[in-house]
Parts: structure tokens; sequence; C-alpha cells
């Protein structure tokens, strides 16, 4: 299985928003004791173990909008089908702190899965994890390439992450039901945090 996490590289923007993909890689990492990251021109790959099946770990590092190619790339060389890889991101249409899994559907303006999906297709999966919407005030662009807050890792963030790490070997037996239902257990959303209509508008 190939397990992709979507971010932007370099060290200003690794608490951003937009880099929650890369975080929960970087967790699954550590937390099953995967090989170093080795870091190519276009990408970063760590390879490890759980429960018995190997999974390969890529973080692209073309920026977000340019995450496409290295994902393509690495499931061809490696022959990994679209239903086989999984996709962690953010997303603005969930309320922080919420996480969704589905295969398949729009990329809901999210340039990262827009870009997948044009060397991909559409029928890889995607962990969706909420980092809901800034007040009529903020632009969205800013809103997702800005750090979250230390109150927001205390109310949401860290559990949520180690929350999808500790979860993810059902991801292995495909049991998608079970893993977001065991992910909201551990780590519930914050209250009063509510999710907007996805479109293709709604994002980066």
């Amino acid at each position: 299985m190939l397990w992709v996490g979507l971010g932007n590289p370099g060290s200003s923007y690794a608490n951003n928003r937009h880099n929650v993909g890369f975080m929960a890689l970087d967790q699954i990492a550590s937390d099953y004791s995967f090989s170093d990251w080795k870091t190519g021109k276009s990408s970063a790959e760590a390879s490890g173990l759980i429960d018995g099946k190997k999974i390969r770990l890529l973080k692209p590092l073309a920026y977000m909008n340019r995450s496409g190619l290295p994902v393509g790339q690495s499931a061809n060389y490696y022959d990994i089908g679209a239903d086989n890889i999984i996709v962690f991101h953010d997303d603005i249409d969930l309320g922080a702190g919420k996480m969704r899994i589905k295969q398949g559907g729009g990329h809901g303006g999210h340039n990262g899965l827009r870009d997948i999906d044009r060397h991909m297709g559409k029928e890889y999966w995607r962990v969706r994890i909420g980092v809901g919407r800034p007040d009529t005030s903020q632009d969205v662009d800013k809103w997702v390439l800005s750090d979250f807050s230390k109150q927001e890792r205390a109310d949401w963030l860290t559990s949520l992450i180690e929350a999808i790490s500790a979860e993810c070997p059902r991801l292995i037996d495909m049991d998608m039901a079970t893993f977001a239902s065991k992910v909201a257990w551990r780590a519930p959303a914050p209250n009063g945090q509510k999710e907007t209509k996805q479109g293709d508008k709604n994002g980066l």
C-alpha cells in the first residue's frame, strides 16, 4: 500500500494547517518504527511494516499544487493501484478536529487533490482531516498557510493525529468505517465545529 501525506516542503511551512497530511505520516512513521525518510528530488519516502504488511509512506516535495506527479511516479514504480493508495490531507469543509474517509469524489478545490486527480484519476482513498474555516475577515489561502495555534494543538490536533496513527492498521484491512469511528472515539472533535457544503471552490 502507498500512503501519501500532502503538504508543502520546508521548515517555514512545517506547522501550517495545509501540512497536516505530513504531520499524520510523521506520526505513523515514528509510532511504527519505519525507516528513516529518504529524500529525492520530488518526494520523501519511508517504509515499514504494520501488522506484517509493508506500507510505503510518501510526502511529495514539489509543493502542494504539483503533488500529483510524485504520487503517480511512485505508484507506477511500485505497481500500486489507486484502490491501494490513501491520501491524508487538510480539509476546510470539515470542522476543526473532525475526520472523514472516502474513496473517489471531487477535489473540493484542494490543489493537491486536483493535481493527483490529473495523474492518477479519482479512485484513490482520502483521509480528510478537518481544519475548519477562518472567520469572514480572513482569506482562506492565508488561513491554510498559517500555523496551528497552541490552543488548537492542545484542544484537538495532537490527539487526532495520534488517534489516526493508532487506528491506521484498520486501513490495511480496508475496514474504513471502523477506522473512522475509532478515531472519532479516541479524539472527539471540539464542540461547535460545523461542516460546510463541499464545492470545487472551497479551498486550495
